[in-house]
């Protein structure tokens, strides 16, 4: 692994922050999690324009252009020597005094780490992955909306200890009125019917970039899609399940709260994931 802090390129076991930086303290920062295949970023453009949108949200000013972000990215990659990998750029509030309040971080931290990515392993994305509902709950929008995507991952954090508890790769996470918001670290996709059906932001899923990416090629293949309100029951009964995210691009789900998922094919997700593949192996991004 590379990593970049603050102007200092390093071994990821090399790089060193302070132990009084706002973001290891308190959680206090923004970050972005990036894929790239053949030697280049994948839609570099919109996880900068999210991480941006999450900055301000924070009341966080980035100490550098997005367009130097851009060329640091790119950067780290043609250093790595890596064909495809990921890259996590984090911007943290930056060194300051011992309390919650920021006033005394004078310039906030930028850390970009660069390595190698495997997710699932390949037969999850043959066979599909196994998926429980968490205990947990999605922070309201009146506390920390989950469109802001902070270094503030604890309930995420819990939910995949106790989905691993259960032998589960991924826990289903729901908003405080029950209602489905996203997964730990992906959103999450049904199929019924023929129709996929998502979340929409409104009932706490991320605005995802490859939930995104998802939904407009899905239309564009002539696909019904719908952002809806999700209850469990709609995934214990739903005919497919699919999760997307940067890491784990489109991976199916073979069952969920020990309910088998897919038993008759999946052929929606697969055509979703051809499309996603397809886009990626184009170039055109």
């Amino acid at each position: 692994m590379l990593a970049y802090v603050d102007g200092v390129w390093s071994t990821s076991d090399e790089a060193r922050i302070s132990v009084l930086d706002h973001g290891l303290l308190y959680g206090d920062g923004v970050f972005e999690g990036i894929r790239f295949y053949r030697g280049r970023p994948f839609l570099l453009d919109r996880h900068l324009d999210r991480l941006a949108s999450s900055a301000r949200a924070i009341a966080l000013i980035l100490p550098v252009a997005l367009g130097e972000l851009a060329a640091l990215c790119r950067e780290a990659v043609a250093r790595t020597g890596l064909a495809d990998g990921y890259l996590r750029l984090i911007v943290t509030r930056g060194r300051g005094a011992l309390g919650v309040s920021p006033h005394t971080c004078v310039c906030p931290s930028v850390i970009l780490i660069a390595a190698p990515l495997a997710l699932y392993p390949p037969d999850a994305y043959r066979d599909g992955i196994v998926l429980v509902t968490s205990s947990l709950r999605r922070a309201a929008p009146d506390a920390l909306p989950p469109q802001v995507k902070t270094l503030n991952y604890l309930t995420s954090v819990l939910a995949s200890i106790e989905a691993r508890r259960q032998g589960a790769h991924e826990a289903l996470v729901l908003n405080g009125q029950g209602a489905i918001a996203e997964c730990t670290a992906d959103n999450v996709f049904l199929v019924s019917n023929g129709r996929i059906r998502t979340p929409s932001v409104g009932h706490g899923a991320l605005a995802g970039i490859t939930r995104d990416l998802v939904l407009r090629l899905a239309l564009a293949d002539g696909l019904v899609v719908e952002e809806t309100l999700l209850t469990p029951a709609d995934a214990w009964t739903a005919d497919e399940l699919f999760l997307t995210g940067t890491g784990a691009e489109v991976v199916p789900v073979r069952s969920i709260d020990g309910r088998p998922v897919g038993e008759n094919g999946r052929p929606v997700t697969e055509r979703v994931a051809a499309l996603f593949r397809r886009h990626v192996a184009s170039g055109g991004w």
